[in-house]
């Protein structure tokens, strides 16, 4: 049973996080080597997996937009940090969370310095709003890692919509719930 304080991410069956971060014998520690390719262009060489991604700045700071800026990136690993900690409650829960989609836009400012202003994100399940398990499928997206980290200057307005009673898919029926 978890403490009714713990955040909910941390009630999932994973190894044990009260361990020292920089153990990385539990996975707690990722390098990541970036290299600059040139023209506003960099690979970065994910550790683990040996995994490569091209960034590039974009269009609207000197770069060709070609490909997913750092800050996308940003925008990218919280929504997909945010369905990934829904998919372990769900695993641990029986709950299928196939259809599940999130969208996050990003929106910049250049006051008082370039930086992400806020991130909309809208999660569209395609489970009823009346599922027993609502409430908890919400605070598990709400308490990802990602989203938690984030300076507080950021917003993170965050939208649920679920499926009326009888839809299943990309197709049904959506009731907003924020």
């Amino acid at each position: 049973m978890c403490d009714p304080f713990m955040p909910l991410w941390l009630c999932v069956k994973t190894p044990a996080f009260h361990r020292s971060a920089a153990s990385n014998k539990n996975g707690l520690m990722v390098q990541i080597e970036i290299e600059y390719l040139g023209g506003l262009r960099c690979t970065a060489i994910h550790g683990p997996s040996k995994t490569q991604l091209i960034t590039d700045a974009p269009v609207d700071n000197h770069g060709k937009g070609e490909s997913f800026s750092p800050t996308d990136l940003v925008a990218t690993a919280m929504g997909t940090c945010m369905l990934t900690i829904m998919g372990i409650y769900a695993e641990n829960n029986g709950i299928d969370l196939a259809g599940t989609k999130i969208s996050v836009t990003k929106e910049m400012t250049t006051v008082p310095v370039r930086r992400i202003a806020r991130l909309n994100t809208e999660i569209r399940l395609a489970l009823p709003q009346s599922h027993p398990k609502r409430e908890a499928l919400e605070r598990a997206a709400l308490s990802c890692p990602v989203h938690q980290s984030l300076h507080p200057e950021v917003e993170k307005p965050v939208r649920f919509l679920w499926a009326e009673v009888g839809a299943r898919g990309a197709g049904g029926v959506m009731k907003d719930e924020v």
